[in-house]
């Protein structure tokens, strides 16, 4: 930066257009890959193997899962903080706190870089590892889509397989000659008592006789 003014350092900082962040977020080579590339530290990329040098998760090794250019930060696998509700979230990473010890060469374009003033064997030998990289990532991606396949197919034979059939159970076979009374055993046979409904008392009517006319003629005399 020009100004030594941290006024206007931070500024710049905050304000930089991404291309500039982006060549920004760079960290330290470790020794062999030092004197492999002679370079002091190059930009990180997501699939570079870097050690934490500082900080609670110092010692921590893996590779970088992601890069945020506009916060210059960087996010570990592996790395995570828990927040208040209790869910795990990656923890952002400052480059500078970092230490790369394997490089991720599967763009030819970082490749063409760091060839760029070496020999003819070292160059060899970052083509070389270059496509070992290449293999290793085909195989992950065919691992990947297989266990994808696989649990997509075990969904399907789930909502395939029919509901439980309901057991019927089929009635005894009817007898050919029915057993009467006379055939079963007197020992078995029990005679159930039959309750007799009572019958209720009689109500005698009033009786009215019918007079006749002679009975009236009589009468009237």
């Amino acid at each position: 930066m020009i100004s030594i003014k941290p006024r206007k350092q931070r500024y710049t900082l905050y304000n930089a257009p991404l291309h500039k962040k982006r060549k920004w977020i760079s960290s330290h080579l470790a020794e062999n890959l030092l004197l492999k590339y002679d370079r002091r530290s190059l930009p990180v990329v997501k699939g570079d193997t870097v050690k934490i040098m500082r900080g609670s998760f110092r010692g921590h090794e893996d590779k970088i899962s992601k890069v945020n250019v506009q916060d210059q930060t960087v996010e570990i696998e592996g790395v995570t903080i828990t927040t208040a509700k209790g869910t795990k979230i990656a923890k952002p990473l400052h480059a500078s706190t970092l230490l790369i010890t394997k490089l991720n060469v599967t763009d030819k374009w970082r490749r063409h870089k760091l060839e760029s003033g070496l020999s003819e064997t070292a160059k060899k030998e970052i083509e070389k590892e270059a496509a070992e990289q290449l293999k290793a990532l085909e195989a992950e991606k065919k691992a990947a889509e297989d266990a994808a396949k696989a649990e997509e197919k075990l969904k399907e034979e789930e909502q395939k397989e029919p509901a439980v059939k309901e057991e019927t159970i089929t009635p005894p076979e009817t007898l050919a000659e029915p057993i009467t009374k006379e055939e079963i055993p007197a020992e078995k046979v029990e005679e159930i008592p039959v309750e007799q409904p009572k019958k209720k008392p009689a109500t005698k009517k009033p009786t009215t006789k019918k007079t006749t006319k002679k009975e009236k003629e009589e009468g009237e005399t």
